[in-house]
């Protein structure tokens, strides 16, 4: 049974979901008493919130059985995302339920900033007819500055394009010259983007953009510049912002967001009449954007407690759980990969690159690589490890972590296949280890490749790996060894290189520690491993 929290209030069409479903057990509580969520957290395995809850780092020291916290809505600043990740916790949120809302929501504060248009319905419900006073200024042909050019941000950008508007944007992670069919010119530097701007609206996250429109950066703005905040509070500096208006470099501001929340309402931000617009935090007040939040949430829960996919993850670096039949055989061929490697290597490695190679592979890709992590960690450490905070554990213990196109040199005519490398040091010298694999139509997991020894190999079951010299008499030796040692061979494979060769030995039953020491004595072998994979049902 699937136990989850809802621990914050949500739509009814979201509770009707869950209480459906068969295989949940959901309970309710939408107050808590300062302490008490992170007390009860670790006996679910699932919560959902919205914004009115907040958990942190404290409260997911111990999380016990908790796998997910899914988040109704966009910005997950109320969940220690840090702590989660490293205790394996899956974050998520619902990214597309308010993209329209929010969107739109941009739109009319900077129609209702441009138009005057609350102090005008202020004046009249107050008797006046002073229509002298509420001069507006129109939106087309004006140029608007979209900084942010995700999901809302392009929203806000398509818009705006139907008003007449020209539009501009600037996002670090927006590499080409323009966006929107041409419409949109995309400028890569900040400083560059303001000054060309007579509307600015951002759409950043807000944990690592707080201040990102300065007093500095608002001087280099054109005079008479408007400003738009629709997504998190803080992004533009209130107090600087309130100065820019009070002298006349900024002509007004629409705000939807404050920090904190709720605001003081002595801020001088409210002080300024008819050259700023304010809402409370309204850009996904819609019924259908709350409808979404709430639907997106559970069924994006439900499926990662159930095993079933990924949906909305913030901590999971694009991993992939809902494959097709073969893309299940490359995730299992990685982990397989990912067990060998870390039975050859030593004293631990430094770095871990995957290199793909074909259209699955590549698909796939962030998938592939951290199950193929999380094998080679495994042995290496105490911690529970999982896709979430895998990545996490290894750069904290300094293992670069690189993904790649497989060079041409290797891929042979393998079409699809992955190369899995990673680097020790072994008394001060860098020791590289890789190995390649592909599957193949029977959608069976093959081996190519182990430090450079090519061969044709399943994976499965118990293994030995002996580098040995390639001299006459060795592969005999170590049969008669096996024998004496009462360990029955299933199946060999030999590969050659130079003056020495692999063998790779696939057994019944695990080797004993006696039987590992036992053919690490022997001076024809060089190097003797082991390790055991799942066994592949019909295959030794």
């Amino acid at each position: 049974m699937i136990e989850i929290l809802v621990a914050d209030k949500l739509a009814s069409e979201g509770i009707k979901i869950l209480e459906a479903q068969s295989d949940v057990k959901v309970t309710i509580k939408e107050k808590w008493a300062p302490g008490e969520l992170g007390k009860e957290l670790g006996k679910y395995d699932g919560v959902i919130i919205r914004s009115g809850v907040k958990i942190t780092g404290a409260d997911l020291e111990n999380p016990g059985k908790l796998r997910g916290i899914a988040r109704a809505g966009v910005g997950v600043d109320n969940v220690d995302v840090e702590t989660a990740t490293r205790k394996g916790v899956l974050v998520m949120n619902t990214p597309d339920a308010n993209t329209v809302t929010t969107a739109e929501h941009s739109i009319a504060m900077m129609m209702a900033l441009s138009r005057k248009i609350p102090v005008a319905d202020a004046s009249l419900r107050g008797g006046k007819w002073e229509r002298n006073l509420f001069m507006g200024t129109q939106l087309a042909g004006k140029t608007l500055g979209v900084i942010g050019f995700g999901r809302i941000g392009r929203a806000v950008a398509k818009r705006a394009l139907g008003l007449e508007m020209k539009v501009v944007a600037h996002d670090p992670f927006f590499f080409a010259e323009t966006a929107l069919e041409g419409q949109v010119k995309m400028v890569k530097e900040l400083e560059a983007l303001l000054p060309l701007c007579d509307y600015i609206t951002v759409h950043v996250p807000g944990d690592k953009t707080k201040g990102l429109i300065n007093a500095e950066r608002i001087a280099k703005c054109k005079k008479g510049v408007r400003f738009i905040n629709c997504a998190r509070g803080g992004i533009i500096d209130e107090v600087a912002l309130a100065e820019a208006i009070k002298s006349g470099h900024v002509a007004g501001a629409a705000i939807d967001v404050y920090e904190p929340e709720p605001p003081a309402m002595d801020m001088e931000i409210f002080k300024l009449g008819d050259k700023v617009v304010v809402t409370p935090h309204l850009g996904a007040s819609t019924t259908e954007a709350q409808t979404a939040a709430s639907t997106d949430v559970v069924k994006g829960l439900l499926m990662y407690l159930r095993g079933e996919g990924l949906q909305g993850a913030v901590n999971a670096g694009g991993i992939e759980v809902n494959l097709s039949p073969q893309e299940k055989a490359y995730a299992d061929l990685a982990q397989r990969m990912g067990s060998i490697l870390a039975a050859i290597t030593d004293k631990g490695f430094d770095s871990i690159t995957l290199r793909t190679n074909g259209e699955i592979p590549k698909r796939i890709a962030a998938t592939l690589q951290r199950l193929a992590v999380i094998t080679l960690l495994k042995p290496f450490l105490s911690e529970n490890l999982n896709v979430v905070n895998a990545f996490h554990l290894a750069e904290g213990r300094g293992i670069a972590i690189r993904s790649e196109t497989m060079g041409q040199a290797l891929q042979r005519a393998i079409q699809h296949s992955i190369e899995l490398e990673i680097t020790e040091k072994v008394d001060g010298e860098t020791c590289t280890h890789s190995i390649i694999g592909t599957v193949f139509a029977d959608n069976l997991p093959r081996i190519l490749s182990i430090k450079g020894y090519w061969m044709d190999m399943i994976p499965s079951g118990p293994m030995v790996l002996i580098v040995n010299q390639d001299r006459p008499g060795v592969i005999g030796l170590v049969g008669t060894m096996m024998g004496k040692l009462g360990v029955n061979i299933a199946d060999m494979t030999l590969s050659r290189k130079g003056t020495q060769a692999l063998m790779v030995l696939k057994l019944d039953t695990e080797p004993t520690a006696a039987t590992i020491e036992a053919l690490r004595r022997e001076p024809a072998l060089e190097i003797v491993k082991w390790t055991s994979l799942p066994v592949i049902e019909g295959k030794a």
